[in-house]
């Protein structure tokens, strides 16, 4: 379902620990939320599901340091040095118990940030990211993490693998000006470069699962049934080590806040109005 080219959401830039960020804010309300943006997509993913998730939350959409627009720094490139950057966006944004919502890289970040600081998070909501150990993922993501020689990818303008990647939306084409911006976003050497993140999962996923058992935050996963590249595998893998989770299965693919975005857009605030923080 085809949307306009006018979208809802105002990317803006700010500096945090000396990198630009980009990130997008709207909504008002009584809690607050960081949305992550997936790869290889941006803020921009989150158009659809945008004024839902506002009605009645302070919305702070993020695209984390080397995806989208912002700028990168190898050393967080990695799912846990990345969760201790969130716990800094939330810092700095002073958001007190804000709400995380990250799909796709953002489930391993997002889980490690909910370790380091327990209760700084009242919930979160992530899936369609790899998480299993041993690796179970399918597909190109297969190819990407355990490629033995990136040089192949460097030799393709990033924004083509983008389109390879798009092409498997079900149902759902974003509008031009979003999709230039995911483009854009991973352009030349951008994308091969992002794949540094994905391709730490063998060593540091073995990490995270020691520590899921330990993480209180409460935790909705939401995953696609027939998921191309993260099998529904991972879902139930943390689902069976978290101590408070839920797991939901949407009739989607991979990029399942796009193709199903009235059902993303309930179930996230579902449970973000299940877990409140108490004032």
């Amino acid at each position: 379902m085809a949307k306009s080219e006018q979208s809802l959401i105002r990317p803006r830039t700010t500096t945090v620990d000396a990198l630009t960020i980009r990130f997008a804010e709207s909504g008002t309300g009584s809690q607050d939320a960081i949305l992550l943006s997936p790869w290889p997509e941006s803020v921009y993913a989150f158009d659809q599901v945008w004024a839902r998730l506002g009605r009645d939350t302070h919305l702070l959409a993020i695209d984390p340091p080397g995806f989208g627009r912002s700028e990168r720094s190898e050393a967080l490139l990695s799912p846990r040095a990345m969760g201790d950057f969130i716990v800094r966006i939330a810092d700095t944004f002073e958001l007190e118990q804000p709400h995380l919502v990250g799909p796709d890289i953002g489930t391993s970040s997002s889980l490690f940030a909910a370790s380091s600081r327990p209760g700084r998070f009242s919930s979160l909501v992530v899936g369609s990211g790899g998480a299993a150990v041993p690796l179970n993922l399918t597909g190109v993501l297969k190819d990407w993490v355990e490629a033995a020689d990136l040089e192949p990818y460097r030799q393709m303008d990033g924004r083509d693998i983008v389109d390879i990647a798009l092409s498997t939306i079900e149902g759902y084409r974003p509008p031009d000006n979003i999709r230039d911006d995911y483009r854009t976003s991973y352009a030349g050497d951008g994308f091969v470069e992002s794949m540094r993140y994905a391709r730490a999962y063998p060593e540091q996923l073995p990490i995270l699962g020691d520590l899921l058992s330990g993480i209180q935050t409460p935790v909705r996963v939401v995953q696609g049934d027939h998921d191309q590249v993260v099998p529904a595998a991972n879902a139930e893998y943390l689902h069976e080590r978290l101590p408070h989770s839920q797991v939901d299965y949407l009739d989607a693919g991979h990029f399942c806040w796009e193709e199903k975005p009235a059902e993303y857009a309930e179930l996230v605030a579902d449970w973000w109005e299940r877990h409140r923080r108490s004032v």
